[in-house]
């Protein structure tokens, strides 16, 4: 058996790890996805245009909470958290006396039931003081207590924490461990049921625990062993903090998102009431993923908010700064950056304000479309921040206390690349994010190959599959020959940008085609061509973009023709850019170093080019351990 043959060969772990994840995921599509069609060749626009309008209450109640969030953003010194690395207790009282704890929560539990998009207008406005403050709101509601209490609670629980949670009860999500990061089938931490039922033992560390060490309620995940009265596995409880046998034994210190409240939870024989536990036995991941998919739209709220400061301060100082004659805006190495972030801005808002919208409906599955856009969007807003450090020379690496020392304006852009770089790992890195949301895009594919997909499947099983999988491919192949994006006249009605609606059209089909070709030539080996799947993933995304801010300008130039004309520029410059971006991927599905590449990683883990590392010092301190392996 060849190396490379050995190493694609399953291990036991990873055969949980899998069994576990497929239990968790969610395998109904009741609803239709406007991004899942785009991974299978059909792009079905009237799934998003008209571009959705919200409820004009909604938005009436919305625009009111805003106004009132303004005030109190104008009393918080985000200058001042960033220096001690703390949110002041008046900032944490003000937030609490808007009833900003609760702006996720249904107005029936005393929460301010907004919607989504005016939850993540918030989140923007809140975290251009200082990203803490969002990260603090977004933990709480988006993954803390509320979210999952009001979807898989019971009456009792939500009419019990709900209320508390508006009131300002901070609340945490405790999911990952020290040895466990995407890998929940390794979890160590346990819930054990006591002899008579009544109650769960909690043990184990959680690490990275988003406002733990300040929280007044706690969502932990844990691992119940298989018992008479139960089937085990992991399980969401509802935890008080103040539980005897709960210890938060360090507050973590990052690069950027200085006043966050982050630590290590520990648990030691914390009795936990039956009546605290959240679904059945065994329904915590599904709770957690479930939780997720509309949760990780806080992070393309806060990437938006992000765009449009880093912007506004891109715009300032290339007009004012001059060189040779010229303000350096005008000067193209510049004026192409400036141009980028504009177009990514109005993108990174358009594709939050479209993923919002839908799930405010409530009438899409918007799975692939919440993972695409905190994919998407944690990509291009770190961009777009590294790009404003460029613009702003030495005064983007300086930090804004130093600026305003001497005697200039204090600009944080530093800060802000230190603060959007976790964006990327947040909720999901992009590496996993990017395996989700594959796994979705090729499961038609999968239910197709049945056992071709298998790695444990006999010949006869194979061969009986690949009968089925014609079929299935000789129905479908044909409708991805040909569509609209050949007709130069569809999509008239977006003017200019029906050109780049006729793009996506047929780079969706394209995509399909290419997605059934890896599938045809890997089959069961698919899953390890992760950066293959990377770029399919990268290509959907793209194109998912481009729509997203096609029929937005398409809206903003009905309602409004001087407004819609810059946001139609602004489409057109984006849809430019994202076209290139996805022609390279689509390059990299059949020309790539990826062989290449992993050769070159297994040797370096191996230590065979170790003396590459001589002639510098190990500056990391201490002897402890690296992390397990988990082998």
């Amino acid at each position: 058996m060849s190396a490379d043959a050995a190493h694609q060969s399953p291990t036991p772990g990873e055969r949980k790890a899998r069994e576990v994840a497929e239990e968790a995921r969610e395998r109904e599509w009741a609803r239709p996805s406007f991004a899942k069609g785009l991974y299978l060749g059909s792009f079905d626009l009237d799934l998003i245009h008209p571009y959705p309008v919200p409820d004009p209450d909604e938005a009436k109640r919305g625009a009111a909470f805003l106004e009132a969030l303004t005030e109190v953003c104008g009393t918080i010194d985000g200058s001042r958290i960033e220096r001690e690395d703390h949110i002041p207790d008046d900032a944490v009282a003000a937030l609490r006396g808007i009833g900003a704890f609760g702006m996720k929560i249904p107005r029936e539990y005393g929460g301010l039931g907004l919607s989504l998009v005016d939850y993540g207008r918030a989140l923007m406005l809140i975290g251009s003081v200082h990203p803490s403050l969002g990260a603090l709101l977004s933990a709480h509601q988006s993954i803390g207590v509320p979210e999952p209490v009001k979807m898989f609670g019971t009456p009792e629980q939500k009419q019990h924490y709900l209320p508390r949670c508006a009131e300002g009860a901070i609340s945490a999500f405790l999911l990952t461990e020290p040895d466990v990061g995407s890998d929940p089938a390794r979890m160590g931490s346990t819930a054990t049921p006591t002899e008579d039922g009544s109650a769960y033992l909690l043990d184990g560390t959680k690490l990275w625990t988003t406002n733990g060490p300040i929280a007044e309620l706690l969502v932990v995940m844990a691992a119940v062993p298989p018992h008479d009265g139960g089937r085990g596995g992991i399980t969401a409880f509802v935890v008080e903090a103040d539980t005897p046998g709960i210890r938060v034994e360090h507050r973590n210190h990052f690069m950027g998102l200085h006043g966050m409240e982050n630590g290590v939870t520990r648990f030691q024989q914390v009795r936990v009431p039956a009546a605290n536990r959240l679904g059945r036995e065994g329904q915590g991941l599904k709770i957690a993923l479930t939780t997720l998919n509309t949760g990780r739209l806080s992070i393309p709220a806060t990437c938006a908010g992000s765009g449009k400061w880093a912007l506004g301060i891109a715009r300032q100082w290339s007009a004012n700064r001059v060189q040779w004659g010229r303000p350096i805006g005008e000067h193209e190495a510049v004026g192409t950056k400036l141009a980028f972030i504009a177009a990514t801005t109005f993108a990174l808002e358009s594709v939050f304000e479209l993923s919002a919208a839908l799930a405010d409906a409530g009438q899409k599955d918007v799975r692939i479309e919440a993972a695409l856009a905190k994919l998407w969007s944690s990509e291009m807003g770190y961009r777009v921040a590294d790009e404003l450090v460029q613009i702003r020379g030495g005064r983007g690496f300086e930090t804004a206390d130093s600026l305003a020392a001497r005697g200039e304006r204090a600009v944080p852009a530093e800060q802000l690349l230190r603060d959007m770089r976790i964006n990327r790992i947040f909720e999901g890195s992009s590496e996993i994010m990017r395996l989700l949301i594959a796994r979705e895009a090729v499961d038609v594919h999968l239910d197709a190959a049945g056992e071709l997909a298998s790695r444990d499947a006999d010949l006869l099983a194979r061969a009986h599959a690949a009968v089925g999988a014609s079929r299935f491919y000789a129905r479908w192949l044909p409708t991805l020959v040909t569509g609209d994006g050949a007709r130069p006249r569809a999509y008239r009605e977006f003017g200019r940008l029906a050109r780049h609606l006729r793009f996506v059209e047929r780079s969706s089909r394209s995509l399909a085609r290419r997605t059934f070709y890896a599938m045809a030539r890997w089959q069961a080996r698919l899953e390890h061509k992760q950066a293959l799947l990377g770029r399919i993933v990268d290509i959907g995304a793209e194109l998912f973009a481009m729509s997203a801010v096609c029929t937005r300008a398409e809206a903003m130039r009905s309602k409004d023709p001087a407004t819609g004309a810059g946001a139609v520029r602004l489409a057109d410059a984006f849809c430019e850019q994202a076209r290139l971006r996805v022609a390279e991927r689509f390059r990299g599905l059949t020309s790539s170093t990826d062989r290449t590449d992993t050769r070159l990683a297994r040797a370096v883990m191996d230590g065979r080019v170790r003396w590459l590392e001589d002639g510098v010092i190990d500056r990391s301190e201490g002897t402890g351990p690296w992390i397990a392996s988990g082998r």
